[in-house]
């Protein structure tokens, strides 16, 4: 294999650090908070290029897709993460969006040797899944030359799929893969190669962006409210009812109350109080919406 390392922004030495070993505690933590403050600055010139990827994770999902995220190790690891975080905090299934990590669930524990470089094993994990045309595939690398991704993005690709590149080096191998390329160049790591330091932190803060604002394009949030919150545990159940209040004005017990007779459904009980109808008419007003509390209630 033919692989230069020294091309990649990711791999190179960081000046600033050459004497890591020789500094204080304070110094490295130091040093590593003004790298990690270089990462904003690095995404901002991308936004246009994160908000075209949310445009079609959400019209993926209004098409009855889903959104996929896969790669390996560290960025394996943010888009198992970052997808299993999307059910508890948008009540939706675990099935539309899904986290892909070469080696399977056992790699984000404990690294599987190899996976990653295997091309053949990113297309696999597309099929088993059932990869349809209306599906987002987003493919996250921070070196950007990933077998893993690539095969999964030219498998992708060949089915009608919209695909996009997650990679901290420009002109990179996934970017040139996908439709669209999210390029962010963080610069160096303080310790070199370490790609989950500052590589990783702008991997992290692009899929937030890329959930969230998927998320509240397809009406789970109203106003800044996560309002399909699943109440899984008793610190849910008060957010809950938190949440009705903040929306509505009323006071606890008529959240509790309103929430009860809405099945549970903390949207649904928004809608009852601010369009002032019972649960089965809130319940057909957010069909007609789409899921939108604000379109709901006008």
């Amino acid at each position: 294999m033919n692989l230069n390392l020294d091309a990649m922004t990711t791999e190179t030495r960081n000046q600033a650090t050459m004497n890591l070993d020789t500094m204080t505690p304070l110094e490295v933590v130091t040093a590593m908070n003004r790298e990690d403050a270089r990462v904003p600055q690095a995404i901002e010139p991308l936004l246009p290029n994160i908000a075209k990827a949310v445009e079609w994770a959400i019209d993926s999902l209004e098409k009855g897709g889903r959104l996929f995220y896969m790669g390996a190790g560290t960025s394996g690891r943010l888009g198992v993460l970052d997808a299993a975080e999307c059910p508890p905090t948008f009540g939706v299934s675990p099935d539309l969006v899904v986290g892909l990590i070469a080696g399977g669930e056992k790699a984000f524990i404990k690294a599987v040797e190899g996976a990653e470089d295997s091309r053949e094993l990113g297309r696999d994990d597309l099929k088993d899944n059932n990869l349809t045309k209306d599906d987002l595939v987003v493919g996250i690398a921070a070196s950007g030359r990933t077998p893993y991704v690539l095969g999964g993005l030219d498998y992708a690709r060949e089915l009608g799929c919209r695909t996009v590149a997650i990679s901290c080096n420009a002109g990179s191998a996934v970017g040139q893969a996908a439709d669209l390329a999210i390029e962010v160049v963080v610069g160096p790591e303080v310790l070199t190669g370490s790609t989950r330091l500052k590589a990783g932190t702008a991997q992290k803060l692009i899929l937030n962006m890329i959930s969230t604002a998927t998320m509240v394009g397809v009406g789970k949030a109203y106003q800044n409210l996560m309002v399909d919150v699943m109440q899984t545990n008793e610190k849910l159940h008060v957010r809950a009812e938190k949440i009705v209040m903040e929306a509505t004005g009323v006071d606890r017990d008529t959240a509790k109350a309103t929430i009860a007779a809405a099945g549970g459904s903390v949207k649904t009980a928004i809608t009852m109080i601010l369009a002032n109808c019972d649960a089965e008419e809130a319940k057909a007003r957010l069909d007609k919406a789409r899921g939108h509390v604000r379109e709901a209630i006008q």
